[in-house]
């Protein structure tokens, strides 16, 4: 019985699609690429996750996960984020993961430290740990234990859809706001927003 985190990623050439007016496709490829990167070495350093699994449709994102270590399956095309995870789960659950950390790779503020709260917020299950993002749309951060308890529903008002359906299903709910966490990259606004940041981020050097 154990913790895995799945990481659903966009092909890195046609993720962030949205910036496609201030960044160019290189750029965009770049940061897809950095942001991966981070969130990997990121959760690599959380001692409560047992294994890693990242789930892309690119052999390019699956190459550089392998590169650092973790599982990866590759997902068929056409697909979409709620697909992705759900076939990420049967393969957590082949291996008998016993809870999942669902984190997106467009957290550019991601910190193991934060993780770590997130997770100490788990108490008993059934229950779920979720973090909104920071116009409490989408969802963020997704812990859920046991496996299997809570349906995906990503997408526009993610947050507010899981925390229904929790409800529904009487599972106990904690929402853990987090500054670093709440950020993610989706439109110019918030590349303008990481730009003007006053964290220390040398690795997105090349968008400022």
């Amino acid at each position: 019985m154990s913790l895995w985190a799945i990481v659903p990623i966009k092909p890195l050439r046609r993720g962030k699609s949205r910036l496609a007016t201030v960044l160019s496709e290189k750029d965009r490829e770049q940061l897809n690429q950095t942001l991966l990167v981070k969130t990997i070495a990121c959760l690599k350093e959380v001692k409560e996750i047992d294994q890693i699994l990242i789930v892309s449709y690119d052999p390019g994102a699956l190459t550089i996960s392998r590169d650092y270590g973790v599982r990866t399956i590759q997902e068929s095309p056409n697909t979409n984020i709620n697909k992705a995870l759900r076939k990420g789960t049967l393969a957590a659950k082949a291996f008998n993961a016993s809870s999942l950390l669902i984190i997106p790779a467009d957290l550019p503020f991601i910190e193991p430290e934060c993780v770590r709260e997130l997770l100490g917020k788990a108490k008993k299950p059934p229950e779920i740990v979720i973090t909104p993002d920071r116009r409490m749309n989408g969802t963020n951060a997704l812990f859920i234990n046991p496996v299997g308890i809570l349906d995906y529903d990503f997408g526009v008002w993610s947050f507010r859809k899981h925390i229904e359906q929790a409800e529904q299903k009487k599972i106990r709910i904690e929402i853990y706001n987090n500054d670093r966490l709440s950020f993610d990259l989706d439109i110019p606004e918030d590349l303008e927003f990481l730009r003007q940041s006053d964290y220390s981020l040398n690795e997105f050097d090349f968008i400022k």
